[in-house]
C-alpha cells in the first residue's frame, strides 16, 4: 500500500499487541501481521494529523476507502479492517478512549475462494502410491500422508510433532496448535497401522538428528522434517499418481479431511474442534457442496425427496 508506507506504531498499538500476546496467546506470525497492518494505519492517521488512538470515524472511513483504491484482495482488506476493529475495541475496553469509531464501519464482502481439495478417490490414490514406495522412506511417507488426512493437522503441527504426543493405544494425537492451544485429535485404524509400521523403521532416521524426540527426526538444523520437505515429498507423490503438483499440499489434505467428513454428516462444531479453529466462521468454508451433493442430500433426507427424485 504505497500511499501510506508503514511507520512505527504508537504506544497504544504496542499496548494492544502486548495484550494479544499475553492474554490471547497470539502466535508470532499473527502478531507480526497485526503490527504491519496497524503500522500502515498509523501512517495513514499521521497524514491526517492524528495518532491512531485518536482517529475519528471519518479517518477510519478514509482508510477503508484507501484500501479499496489500492486494489487489495478483499481478504487482505478484511484482515486489515479486522485489525482496526480489534484495536479500537481494545482502546475502549482498556480506557484509552470512550467511543469506538469502527463500530458502524461496513466490512467489504468476502470473496474468499473455496478451499482447493481432492476427492476421496484421489486421496486413496495418494495413500496407495505412498505405500508402494517401499523401504523406510516409503513407510515414513505413507505415515505422513495417512496422518495428514486422518487428523487434519496443519503441516506446522505435523512437522514439529513429538513422538510422545501420539498415543497408539487410545488412537489419539495431542496437538499444540496456533497460539499454543492444545487439542486431542483421534486417528483412524488405517492411520494407526501406518504409524505402527513407520515406528519399526524410525531408528533409521535417528542417526545424526539433533533431537531424538520428534516423530519425524532429521539431521537438519531444526531436528525434524521441515514443512518445506514434507511439501516436496507430497508434490513428488502427486506426480507419481498423475495429479497436478499444484493441486497437492499438506493444506489440501487438511481441506480434504474437513470436506469429506462434512459430506458424510459430521457436525460442524465437532469439526471446528478437530481443526483447532477459534471461530466457527472459519470452519464454515468447508460447507461448500456441489449441486449434485446438495440434491442427493435433499433426496436422502427430505420425506418427499426419494419420490420426487424418481420423477426427475
Amino acid at each position: 500500500m504505497s500511499a501510506f508506507p508503514a511507520e512505527r506504531p504508537s504506544a497504544a498499538v504496542d499496548a494492544f499487541l502486548d495484550m494479544l500476546r499475553a492474554e490471547r496467546g497470539a502466535a508470532v506470525n499473527t502478531l507480526e501481521a497485526y503490527r504491519g497492518d496497524l503500522a500502515r494505519y498509523a501512517a495513514f492517521c499521521a497524514g491526517r494529523g492524528v495518532p491512531p488512538e485518536e482517529a475519528t470515524k471519518t479517518v477510519v472511513e478514509g482508510f477503508v476507502a484507501a484500501l479499496d483504491d489500492a486494489g487489495l484482495a478483499r481478504r487482505t482488506a478484511q484482515r486489515r479492517l479486522s485489525a482496526l476493529r480489534q484495536f479500537h475495541r481494545f482502546l475502549v475496553v482498556d480506557g484509552w478512549r470512550a467511543e469506538d469509531p469502527t463500530a458502524h464501519i461496513a466490512a467489504p464482502k468476502s470473496d474468499r475462494p473455496l478451499p482447493r481439495t481432492l476427492d476421496e478417490a484421489e486421496v486413496d490414490g495418494l495413500i496407495a502410491a505412498a505405500h508402494e514406495v517401499g523401504g523406510p522412506r516409503g513407510l515414513r511417507l505413507a505415515c505422513i500422508v495417512e496422518l495428514l488426512y486422518a487428523s487434519g493437522l496443519r503441516v506446522s503441527e505435523l512437522a514439529g510433532l513429538e513422538l510422545a504426543a501420539v498415543d497408539l493405544c487410545e488412537g489419539l494425537v495431542q496437538v499444540r496448535g496456533k497460539g499454543g492451544k492444545e487439542r486431542l485429535v483421534p486417528l483412524g485404524s488405517q492411520a494407526i497401522q501406518a504409524f505402527d509400521a513407520y515406528l519399526k523403521v524410525r531408528p533409521v532416521f535417528l542417526a545424526g538428528s539433533r533431537d531424538q524426540g520428534f516423530l519425524f527426526p532429521s539431521r537438519g538444523r531444526q531436528g525434524f522434517l521441515t514443512r518445506q520437505r514434507i511439501l516436496q515429498l507430497l508434490k513428488g507423490l502427486a506426480v507419481d499418481v498423475g495429479i497436478r503438483r499444484e493441486r497437492v499440499s499438506p493444506h489440501v489434505l487438511r481441506h480434504a479431511f474437513a470436506t469429506h467428513l462434512l459430506a458424510r454428516g459430521m457436525d460442524l462444531r465437532v469439526l471446528q474442534t478437530l481443526l483447532g479453529h477459534a471461530d466457527i466462521a472459519t470452519t464454515e468454508i468447508y460447507t461448500h457442496l456441489d449441486r449434485a451433493q446438495l440434491r442427493a442430500t435433499v433426496d436422502a433426507c427430505h420425506p418427499l425427496g426419494r419420490g420426487r427424485g424418481e420423477e426427475r
